[in-house]
């Protein structure tokens, strides 16, 4: 889930369309105070926080995400008016991950998410429970109920890459780019087989792998 707090409805539409079209799932704000009100429930992935916002500043907001224990740790991208340096001097000091001046494209955007996402990945859980299946990333092992799961290289990929972001809709262009390379010259139907068969392997486990209706897989408990 990725947080997006942009007062100008044409860019936080913008910035919802462009994720969504990547499998991403979103929240939209146009404020700092209304974020705030709901972070506490469920945090996101990454947060998209424009730093010209009415009332509070997206510098102020971001001064109090660090501030907090339970959100100091969730990468930040800020989005700052062209050459607005100092602000985004402001923004690295207070702790933002990477910051993109308007006007940008939709490409350079969801590289700076994608670069930020393998940024924080390196510190991701090696061993990861997700409703009964145990995978160890190191030891490139899944078992469920202490029984190990005979899985090929890319379905461990597969399973780790969903399981790691929980409720997380992933496109099957993406997971194509996850897991298999920018340099992959195979379609979709690929992610498709491969699913199919993963799903097999877990017997009943299976159902905690959804399809998300045209948009691609995501590993929860809800269609």
């Amino acid at each position: 889930m990725i947080y997006c707090i942009e007062d100008d409805p044409s860019i936080r539409e913008l910035l919802a369309y462009a994720l969504h079209k990547e499998g991403y799932q979103t929240r939209l704000f146009e404020d700092g105070s209304t974020l705030l009100t709901v972070i506490d429930e469920k945090a996101p992935e990454l947060i998209v926080l424009d730093i010209m916002l009415p009332g509070e500043s997206g510098l102020a907001l971001l001064k109090k995400l660090k501030a907090n224990p339970d959100t100091k740790d969730i990468p930040v991208i800020l989005l700052t008016a062209l050459g607005g340096e100092y602000d985004k001097v402001i923004g690295l000091d207070l702790g933002a991950d990477d910051y993109i001046a308007k006007p940008f494209s939709v490409m350079e955007f969801l590289a700076r998410i994608r670069a930020v996402q393998r940024r924080t990945n390196a510190s991701a859980p090696n061993a990861i429970e997700f409703q009964g299946i145990l995978v160890n990333y190191d030891g490139r092992s899944a078992s469920i109920n202490g029984e190990e799961i005979d899985l090929t290289f890319k379905e461990f990929e597969l399973l780790y890459q969903l399981l790691s972001h929980p409720g997380m809709a992933f496109s099957r262009e993406k997971l194509l780019e996850n897991v298999w390379g920018y340099d992959f010259e195979g379609g979709t139907r690929t992610v498709d087989v491969h699913m199919a068969s993963l799903r097999k392997k877990l017997g009943e486990k299976g159902k905690a792998i959804r399809t998300v209706r045209n948009i691609g897989y995501k590993a929860g408990t809800e269609a």
